[in-house]
């Protein structure tokens, strides 16, 4: 079986240094075996090992090869469809549990790399900016929604405000949020995996899941070698395949592209971002942006629908840096890569059971740093019996995309560029 390397990002080539881990080639006895070492999975081999359980994780490439080792490295809170979205939909109790979870991913990262001693470039500090007065008032409304749930490092600012943050004169306001941030993503969950093995766990690479044998003793059988478990936590999320069918007819994968310029001088990058805080703004199809720890600008936006690999990825979104930041225009880009997240209908996280014993979550939906790292948590709380905030998420209902496979891509499609005509045109 060939070796799967990271791809040339940015972050792979300013990763900590870490050997290669071995290929499963045999047989192993575990109490759970986790497949993906991502966020999940790291999340949750981590809580279950600190609780007592034994874990094996499966990694087909390396660790945080997928959207963990891709993203665009900012904490933002909540999830990708906000909470009072979701009381519209579900029961009082069920809405208060997920409102109170929603802020707990950013303190969990936050715990991991202070507990573990991570080095990941953590920086303080998330703005949302406005470029409409539409969206300054949604901004006004997140704010009371947020507050609501006890949620306070919040500050609304106007159009002079934003601009002592954000050198760019597009927005019109934006809301700070001080318990958001950012971090070198992959470094995060390479510092996650040595945890994880400082407490006995086991991680194997070059070793996908290729199929499941179900039953009271669940068996993981890779290319080389099996896992025998008592639980299975599935966690492969856009890079799952069709391991479990019944997962991937209710998700979509969906690329998003980054560029990453050359190292910009100190007083360039301060007048960009002058107290280093993390930038999305409010489209529907977003743009975000932030400073490496080597002073370089991340640029990423864009969705390509059906996680297709565009053929001139920096054609793409320069365009989108150089709106932001004209003063970019002779600016290097040194790195330019895509990488899949996992989207759902309901753009809602997806988690559930199959069987007594096969538990998964799935479908960030581009929102994913915070809430996988809750939901390692919550994944390891069920499986400790411990089921009332998995069941919150597990009762949100899953819905298949119109058409199935053949037509998902081409719907969702349409929808994302009608609501990027209602970014274009302000309503």
């Amino acid at each position: 079986m060939a070796t799967i390397a990271y791809p040339q990002s940015y972050y792979a080539a300013s990763a900590n240094p870490v050997p290669p881990r071995p290929a499963l080639q045999e047989e192993v006895q575990t109490d759970v075996c986790v497949i993906g070492a991502g966020y999940t999975g790291l999340s949750s081999a981590l809580f279950l090992l600190e609780n007592g359980f034994s874990v094996t994780v499966l990694e087909a490439a390396r660790v945080g090869f997928g959207a963990s080792g891709r993203n665009g490295g900012q904490i933002v809170n909540s999830y990708s469809r906000d909470i009072d979205v979701i009381e519209r939909t579900v029961s009082p109790r069920q809405a208060q549990l997920l409102g109170q979870m929603a802020f707990e991913g950013g303190r969990i990262i936050r715990e991991r790399v202070a507990k573990y001693n991570i080095q990941c470039d953590l920086k303080d500090g998330g703005v949302f900016a406005a470029i409409t007065s539409k969206q300054m008032g949604h901004l006004e409304s997140q704010k009371r929604l947020w507050e609501r749930f006890g949620h306070t490092q919040l500050e609304l600012m106007d159009k002079n405000r934003i601009r002592e943050v954000v050198a760019c004169d597009n927005y019109v306001g934006g809301m700070l949020d001080m318990s958001g941030g950012h971090i070198h993503p992959l470094n995060l969950a390479l510092g996650e995996a040595a945890a994880v093995e400082s407490l006995g766990g086991k991680i194997y690479e070059q070793s996908p899941a290729v199929r499941i044998e179900r039953g009271a003793n669940p068996v993981v059988h890779t290319p080389n070698g099996r896992v025998r478990a008592k639980f299975i936590i599935v966690a492969g999320n856009a890079y799952l395949g069709g391991l479990v069918p019944e997962l991937a007819a209710k998700s979509m994968p969906c690329g998003t592209q980054v560029i990453t310029t050359e190292p910009l001088s100190e007083e360039l990058a301060r007048t960009l971002l002058p107290q280093d805080y993390c930038v999305e703004d409010c489209n529907y199809l977003l743009d975000y942006y932030r400073l490496t720890s080597d002073k370089r600008l991340i640029f990423g936006g864009g969705v390509v629908y059906g996680a297709r690999d565009p053929a001139n990825i920096e054609a793409i979104i320069r365009p989108k840096m150089l709106k932001a930041f004209p003063q970019l225009k002779n600016v290097k880009i040194d790195f330019a890569w895509t990488g899949n997240f996992l989207l759902t209908l309901s753009r809602l996280p997806q988690v559930g059971r199959i069987g007594d014993n096969i538990y998964y979550s799935q479908g960030c939906s581009g929102h994913g740093v915070t809430y996988t790292h809750l939901a390692g948590k919550v994944l390891a709380e069920a499986l400790r019996g411990q089921a009332e905030r998995f069941d919150a998420f597990a009762d949100l209902p899953h819905y298949p995309f119109p058409g199935g496979h053949m037509l998902r891509v081409p719907f969702s499609a349409i929808g994302a560029w009608y609501y990027s005509l209602r970014d274009r045109l302000g309503v």
